[in-house]
């Protein structure tokens, strides 16, 4: 006896990758393998990570409490009033903020809190871009929705736009997830897409998710947020749950922390089912999470990291692969005509992991999957590293 829900669920991407190369054999053997698959940060992580959490070592004999504390909540609506350039009111700490066990556990939970068993009568709807991060998909099937995939592509900047959706599709929506800037195309939402997506999402009674993991790696102007999209549009935050985390931002995966800000009813309502199923984040983690939004410089360092190498990719492909540097996250969209045979000639030939675009996506009404001709890269190695990559990639595709 199982929640049979779970078999609409499919293997996640990387299950996916190991069973496609599973019967491809690597040609040099010897050369070490190089990972481009996973969005796994190797930069170094900050030395101020270290000394907070041994600082706070006595906190791990005692329950954590699921709001967090008052100083991580506090750090957190400060660096957003400061990124985000905030009247300081706006966000308070205690109304509008939650800590979470990283974006992955809080975006599967959002939809545990905005979707009711029907909506205006009907099956509710979930409003996806498509591609997508699995966990938007997998938290739609589990709370019993109906997915809707909207388009993500280049003719529309790789971000979707849903009040062109239908009268239908929209009275059924009870929850859309966008994600800026995108994974795996790197596009960021405008302030316009963002402010636009709100006022839908008002209008229709829903909830929008805004994922934005990837705000501070960036090679323009920063991105913007729909919590300032929300400013402008008059202060209000009804209707809009942001996360965020510090897992790209200070190369700390390991760590399992981010946070939720947004409507305060949201947010109480999250607070009651995390407190229920929700990993609480530890003392001596909340205080490392806390240090860690309030230091930017580790922040720009590891910017210019990923931006050196950004740099490099851009000297390499040039105009081919319909390459373009993204406007944020650390990923390469490279279009190759077909992602599944790419992926397998580059592990078999030269011991190159990436992920096939299809894996990231679903077919359209016409069996068309918009992420077929595409692999995605993560450039998340040393500088030397992924050039010698890039390069190698260059010369057999």
């Amino acid at each position: 006896m199982y929640n049979n829900l779970l078999d609409s669920l499919s293997d996640y991407p990387f299950q996916r990758l190991n069973t496609l190369l599973s019967g491809v054999t690597r040609h040099d053997t010897n050369a070490p393998a190089i990972m481009l698959s996973v969005g796994e940060p190797q930069h170094k992580t900050p030395d101020l990570l270290q000394t907070t959490l041994a600082k706070h070592s006595k906190g791990w004999n005692r329950y954590p409490p699921t709001n967090g504390t008052a100083e991580f909540r506090g750090a957190v609506a400060d660096w957003l009033t400061r990124r985000y350039c905030l009247e300081p009111s706006l966000i308070d700490p205690d109304h509008h903020i939650l800590p979470v066990a990283g974006t992955r556990e809080g975006l599967f939970m959002a939809a545990q809190l905005s979707i009711p068993r029907t909506k205006n009568g009907q099956r509710p709807v979930v409003l996806i871009p498509n591609p997508f991060y699995q966990v938007y998909l997998g938290a739609t099937i589990m709370a019993g929705a109906e997915p809707i995939f909207v388009p993500a592509i280049r003719e529309n900047r790789y971000q979707p736009g849903w009040k062109d959706m239908g009268a239908d599709c929209l009275d059924r929506a009870a929850l859309a997830y966008i994600c800026t800037p995108a994974n795996p195309q790197g596009a960021t939402a405008s302030l316009d897409l963002l402010k636009d997506a709100i006022r839908t999402a008002r209008a229709n009674d829903f909830v929008l998710v805004s994922d934005e993991c990837y705000s501070e790696i960036y090679y323009g102007e920063p991105p913007p947020s729909a919590i300032e999209a929300c400013a402008k549009l008059g202060g209000s935050l009804k209707n809009v749950l942001v996360f965020n985390s510090l897992s790209k931002r200070s190369n700390s995966p390991g760590l399992r922390s981010g946070f939720v800000a947004g409507d305060s009813d949201l947010i109480a309502k999250l607070s009651l089912l995390r407190a229920h199923g929700g990993a609480a984040q530890p003392l001596p983690i909340l205080a490392a999470a806390t240090a860690l939004w309030k230091d930017e410089d580790h922040v720009k360092e590891n910017r210019n990291l990923y931006r050196e190498k950004f740099d490099d990719a851009v000297g390499i492909f040039d105009d081919r692969f319909e390459f373009y540097k993204p406007d944020g996250g650390f990923f390469l969209w490279l279009r190759v005509d077909d992602g599944l045979k790419a992926t397998q000639k580059l592990w078999r030939e030269a011991g190159i992991r990436v992920l096939p675009g299809s894996f990231l996506a679903k077919a359209d009404q016409d069996g068309i999957n918009p992420g077929t001709p595409y692999i995605r890269i993560a450039l998340v190695h040393s500088r030397a590293d992924t050039a010698a990559a890039l390069n190698r990639i260059n010369d057999l595709l």
